[in-house]
């Protein structure tokens, strides 16, 4: 497939494919429970509530507690699902995940909107950038970054039947909905190829993979092959197409909503030291904090809108 061909259905927020897939989820089993911090608005968590109020635990602004009375409720077999912003569902409670929830392997959840720069004016203290990897650190934590609506649903649903901690990070504004409206593109822990290519290897996750989109249709009206893969599981890493990609391309851009330290990137170069080695670009924050701003305008202020992805792609083939 070309990049070109691929088309967008619709705008909407992943933070509302959560709230649809959890809907549904509710319907399919019983042994799901939902708690919030006082965010159900922001999660779209309505139509859940109205018809399983007795799987909904509203914690307040207490998170510390969410996490541990989700952590309790594993025990009993339930299958709990947190929901807060992404800030406060990692660096708030990190103590409380890594005790109670990942060195426990419960069975817990951790559902995250609002990530990222593109959280927009709600400003750096919000929007935390350095939560993918506080979590893939965590042993045992499986860690998903959809790339949008269609996907956010389907990790949503899929998670449910996953035993273990899992960190599931989406966001805030609408945003281009591509995949595949019944989630079958979607496989825990398997890489999906957006497109194939021979000049360069672009990794991205989460709305990134979009820019990444864009960026790959310039690039593939320059003449230049561009292989895209979108690496929605950071955790497990897919290294086999990782490795298969890189072997090929002989480079790699990644690009992530999240600091260029600890993030996908980091990911991605450890596999490609131990395995294959290639000069990679990395598109991320670096090393510095969000400000506040319109979703866009702070992508391009922080050097990851599409015309940086370009120039990444082209710097890393000037380097092979």
């Amino acid at each position: 497939m070309k990049l070109k061909d691929i088309q967008v259905l619709n705008e909407k927020e992943t933070r509302a494919g959560f709230g649809e897939g959890i809907h549904e989820l509710g319907k399919e089993n019983e042994n799901v429970v939902v708690l919030t911090a006082d965010l159900a608005g922001s999660f779209k968590l309505g139509p859940y509530i109205k018809d399983f109020p007795n799987r909904f635990i509203q914690c307040g602004i207490a998170e510390a507690n969410m996490i541990g009375i989700a952590a309790g409720l594993t025990i009993g077999g339930k299958t709990p699902y947190t929901t807060t912003f992404a800030n406060f569902s990692t660096g708030r409670v990190y103590d409380q995940i890594r005790q109670s929830v990942a060195y426990s392997d419960k069975n817990v959840k951790i559902c995250a909107s609002h990530a990222g720069l593109t959280l927009g004016e709600d400003g750096a203290t919000h929007q935390i950038l350095e939560d993918i990897g506080l979590m893939k650190m965590l042993p045992g934590m499986t860690v998903i970054v959809p790339c949008d609506f269609n996907q956010t649903k389907a990790a949503t649903k899929a998670i449910a039947n996953l035993h273990g901690p899992v960190y599931l990070r989406f966001g805030r504004p609408k945003w281009p909905n591509f995949t595949k409206e019944d989630g079958s593109d979607f496989v825990i822990g398997k890489a999906q190829k957006m497109s194939e290519g021979t000049d360069v290897s672009i990794f991205a996750c989460g709305h990134m993979v979009w820019k990444a989109i864009e960026a790959g249709r310039i690039l593939e009206e320059k003449g230049i092959s561009v292989e895209l893969i979108n690496i929605h599981t950071i955790k497990p890493l897919d290294e086999a197409a990782i490795i298969a990609s890189i072997s090929k391309t002989k480079c790699a851009v990644t690009v992530e909503e999240h600091n260029i330290i600890g993030g996908l990137g980091d990911a991605i170069a450890q596999v490609a030291a131990k395995n294959c080695p290639v000069p990679i670009e990395y598109i991320g924050t670096n090393d510095t904090f969000g400000e506040s701003g319109k979703p866009n305008e702070l992508l391009a202020k922080y050097g990851l809108d599409t015309p940086f992805i370009v120039a990444a792609a082209e710097k890393a083939m000037s380097r092979k």
